[in-house]
């Protein structure tokens, strides 16, 4: 009976209720578990997987992509790649425009980040917006 209040918390519960064997992990409470919620929901997915291990896993598919192409990461650009990860996880893609905010800022905002990755930035950039959340 309206109003439902109904939160990301209790749906996922339901759904982990019905058919545990479909149900993965504990959702961390950010907004972008809504899309792991819908896309199980409409039967895009066959599991129920918090948004960030999804997109954990396919950093991790696309890092090990990069290495079978031969291209190799520093140590700060993968500190660099983690925290873009990390922001796309939590508001779904990310533009030079958020470099200029924290965690980015912190380590040198856009100047340092084009300093790492040169012209292949915007590329890499548009990988994983693509690639983190398809």
């Amino acid at each position: 009976k309206p109003p439902y209040n109904l939160q990301q918390e209790v749906i996922w519960k339901a759904y982990e209720q019905l058919d545990k064997s479909k149900v993965k992990g504990t959702p961390l409470r950010i907004l972008t578990n809504i899309i792991s919620l819908l896309r199980f929901t409409v039967g895009e997915s066959n599991e129920l997987i918090p948004f960030n291990e999804i997109v954990e896993q396919r950093f991790a598919d696309w890092i090990a992509e990069q290495e079978t192409k031969g291209r190799k990461f520093t140590g700060e650009q993968i500190e660099w790649l983690t925290m873009i990860k990390n922001h796309i996880s939590t508001s779904l893609d990310i533009t030079k425009d958020d470099f200029d905010y924290a965690p980015f800022y912190e380590k040198g905002g856009l100047m340092k980040v084009y300093n790492l990755f040169g012209e292949e930035l915007n590329s890499i950039l548009e990988e994983l917006n693509e690639r983190l959340v398809a």
